[in-house]
């Protein structure tokens, strides 16, 4: 997975923390969580708060 890849990112977020509400979770730790999902292989680097925004809005959209 890729950064831009925030939908399969929000339903391995979903699946992996099923008990968190992503509202409330800070982007230095989503930025953290997404870091260590298996089969994310792009740079730390790549990542700004545009598309931790869009991962955060995708995984509330899998939530509901």
């Amino acid at each position: 997975m890729m950064w831009t890849d925030v939908v399969d990112i929000a339903i391995e977020l979903s699946e992996k923390y099923p008990d968190t509400d992503p509202r409330y979770v800070n982007f230095v730790d989503l930025r953290s969580w997404v870091l260590a999902l298996e089969g994310f292989e792009d740079s730390p680097d790549r990542c700004g708060e545009k598309i931790l925004e869009a991962i955060q809005m995708a995984w509330m959209d899998e939530m509901d």
